[in-house]
Parts: structure tokens; sequence; C-alpha cells
């Protein structure tokens, strides 16, 4: 999905986004293919595309990397390519948006706020309810 893309070592990585039923997620992996994290989300229910990401992490190992940012950063740049409404209920998006909202939606992108009935569909679909 992604080229070109380093971490703050200089090491080539990649992001790629990897469908599932009912839970997504962009991977990063190192060069070698060997995936080393995700952020995880779920489709929203609504008529308009929306991408509710709840849960991003990274490969202790790996950490330091700046993997985690680029996985967001990535993530929220093809959300934005796709015309996807981004849901922040996963923290790290959350403090990315608050600090990087108004250049996000500069660029084309949108992002609400998380509704109760979006914490209850990832809810639901971590238990498989």
């Amino acid at each position: 999905m992604t080229e070109n893309l380093t971490d703050r070592t200089g090491a080539p990585v990649s992001v790629e986004l990897r469908h599932g039923n009912p839970i997504s997620a962009f991977t990063v992996s190192l060069g070698t293919g060997e995936p080393v994290g995700k952020a995880q989300f779920i489709d929203g229910a609504g008529s308009e595309p929306e991408r509710v990401f709840f849960h991003t992490e990274v490969d202790e190992a790996y950490g330091g990397r700046g993997l985690g940012g680029l996985l967001v950063r990535e993530s929220l740049r093809a959300s934005r390519e796709a015309g996807i409404t981004v849901v922040p209920v996963c923290p790290l998006f959350a403090r990315h948006l608050e600090t990087h909202g108004e250049a996000y939606i500069a660029a084309g992108g949108t992002f609400r706020r998380p509704k109760p009935a979006d914490l209850a569909r990832v809810r639901a679909a971590v238990t498989g309810g």
C-alpha cells in the first residue's frame, strides 16, 4: 500500500490495509515483511462511510521507532483519500486529531467524536456479540 516509508532508524517499513469481518486493520511491517503493529478499526454503520479506530499497538521490541505514529498518519491518509470519516476511539488517534485535526481537515479529511453507539459497536465486534 505505501512506498518509501522508513522508521526513525531509517529502516524500511510498509503499511497495509487488511480487511476483516467485522474487525479490519492497517498493519505496519518491517522491510522483511514481518508485521510488528496494527491499528484496528470497524466500519461505521451509517449511510456515510466511516472507520471507527479503536486499538493501536506495536510490538514492544520495536518501541521508540515511531511506528505507532506512522500507523496513525498512514491510516488517516488512506481514510482521507478514500473519503471515509474517521471516528477516533483509540487514544492515539484521538490525541493525533486533537493536535493535528485542523491540518487533517484542511487536507480534505473528516472526523467526528465517538458516540455511545460507536463504543457499543466496538464492544460487540471485540466480544463477538
